[in-house]
């Protein structure tokens, strides 16, 4: 893989960015997979001046390829809908219990797929970093028939995205994150039409506020991903998926200051555990490249 100057600050400004979605989910009524394909299609419409600029390269796109990018944008449209429903199930805190898993999911399909490898080094500073997630979620965690229904939802979010980013790290190397990106959120968006068609959920009739959270969920949390599959040209999916365990802390607090949600020092000691593992995490893979 490529090596650019540093990947620290376009992580951190992904973070912040992709931190906003759940907030976003939890002010908007409308059903998941209504956000979820309004999500992608004006995020979609909001790429194709770039996309045009960039059209030649729709040539270097194989019948193969477009099989991909397919698949890539079912992985991603079902991330959405079932994250978005057990976002609808349980607090901000406690959706990032199952959240964390993603990097070590993430291992698992690197390692099955393309035998990465990695050191126990980095085993721990991942395992350092979910410890401080599971510490955030802990405190909201109830064994209700809803909370078990949203884990489970959050659960195969995390192996839908996984899928999304291991999918990514093959098909952006042959096209810019720019086409890479539009060609997966359009197939996102035909996934969730017809999804939305399927099951007759309404798809007009929705307040200027809500179609406001659209286009603040189409705008703020998409450039974490255009962002994450730029990166993709330099890090493998699981150094991705480690970064997210950021949005935990982010999204926590940003439920604090928007949602009234309530942080106890426990939660506050495990946001802290996971920057710290996340960073230390991240200094090893820049040590590993520059090796």
């Amino acid at each position: 893989m490529k090596n650019p100057r540093s990947i620290g600050l376009p992580m951190l400004l992904a973070i912040i960015a992709i931190s906003f979605s759940a907030i976003f989910v939890k002010w908007s009524e409308a059903p998941a997979s209504i956000l979820s394909m309004y999500r992608m299609m004006l995020a979609s419409f909001f790429l194709l001046p770039v996309v045009w600029l960039k059209r030649t390269e729709f040539q270097h796109i194989k019948k193969n390829d477009w099989f991909f990018l397919c698949f890539s944008g079912f992985f991603l449209a079902l991330h959405f809908v079932l994250w978005f429903s057990s976002l609808k199930l349980t607090t901000v805190a406690s959706s990032t219990i199952i959240l964390a898993l993603q990097p070590l999911v993430s291992l698992v399909g690197g390692f099955l797929l393309f035998k990465e490898k990695t050191t126990k080094s980095a085993l721990a500073t991942m395992g350092i970093a979910i410890i401080g997630a599971f510490m955030i979620g802990h405190g909201d965690f109830k064994l209700s028939g809803q909370a078990i229904l949203g884990d489970l939802l959050s659960f195969f979010s995390v192996v839908a995205v996984v899928g999304y980013l291991l999918i990514g790290q093959q098909a952006v190397r042959k096209v810019s994150h720019w086409i890479y990106s539009f060609c997966v959120f359009m197939f996102a968006s035909f996934f969730l039409l017809a999804y939305n068609i399927g099951t007759s959920t309404a798809m007009t009739g929705y307040s200027s506020r809500e179609w406001g959270i659209f286009l603040l969920l189409s705008i703020v949390p998409t450039i974490a991903h255009l962002i994450n599959n730029w990166l993709l040209n330099y890090v493998n999916a699981t150094t991705i998926s480690m970064s997210i365990l950021g949005e935990p802390v982010g999204s926590t607090l940003l439920a604090v200051l928007l949602l009234g949600e309530r942080l106890s020092q426990w939660q506050a000691a495990g946001g802290f555990l996971i920057l710290i593992g996340v960073f230390v995490f991240l200094m090893q893979q820049k040590v590993k490249q520059q090796a």
